[in-house]
């Protein structure tokens, strides 16, 4: 169910950008935000969607104040790349997946306030990632609509976006469904871009000493033939 208030006067308000308030409440949380937000956009690189992280989502056009800024949101169905903050009337299209980094501090606003709008406005799935584990326990717990109300995920999956999700440390793990295969974190593939790097490196190393031991060889034979020659045998007839 999507839901967006209308106001007449809409074109002559300012929707501002940003609060001035941290973005994250601790590091644990920006960089959960931060890597979480970098995964999704490789993952859906391609595709028309939009990852965006910490910008203001305006829900009700001609009320400005009427916003919220979800830590991770997904949008199907629009034009890729970042904005400044994201209006559900202009572009038609509201969140299928919001991603809130959780705390002690702001579990009843993440649980009420933002659970009952997130709800209301019909985006499909809503997670909660705690990494510090100060109220959720398991760190992780994800709500999906069935109708117009969020029931508990239970299928450890988020089915919107096909991956399987799971807590790994003081992040959330992202799977593919089609092949079990993991996606990187930054520095995950640094890493493997690394390891391959280093292989490519080796195996120019190898073919690079087996020329050499050709060229060895081939320089031998001539030498024997040399030799061969010199003492009036034609190698050739051996």
């Amino acid at each position: 169910m999507t839901t967006s208030l209308s106001h007449p006067q809409s074109t002559t308000l300012v929707y501002p950008s940003s609060d001035g308030n941290p973005v994250a409440e601790t590091y644990l949380h920006l960089y959960a935000l931060l890597v979480t937000l970098e995964v999704l956009k490789q993952y859906l690189r391609g595709r028309r969607a939009t990852v965006l992280g910490n910008q203001f989502l305006y829900y009700a056009e001609g009320f400005p104040r009427l916003r919220v800024a979800p830590d991770v949101m997904v949008i199907f169905d629009v034009e890729p790349g970042g904005r400044d903050n994201y209006k559900i009337w202009e572009e038609k299209q509201v969140p299928v997946v919001i991603f809130e980094m959780t705390s002690k501090r702001t579990k009843n606003d993440d649980m009420v306030e933002k659970k009952t709008l997130y709800e209301r406005l019909g985006v499909h799935e809503y997670w909660l990632f705690d990494p510090k584990g100060e109220w959720i326990k398991t760190q992780l717990r994800g709500y999906r609509l069935h109708g117009d109300r969020y029931q508990q995920i239970t299928d450890g999956r988020s089915e919107p976006l096909q991956l399987r999700v799971e807590v790994e440390n003081a992040l959330i793990g992202f799977y593919r469904e089609d092949t079990g295969e993991k996606l990187l974190i930054p520095e995950e593939l640094a890493d493997a871009l690394q390891q391959e790097r280093l292989a490519r490196e080796q195996e120019r190393l190898a073919r690079e000493q087996e020329r050499l031991a050709r060229e060895q060889a081939e320089a031998q034979v001539e030498r024997l033939k040399a030799q061969l020659r010199s003492l009036g045998v034609d190698p050739d007839t051996i």
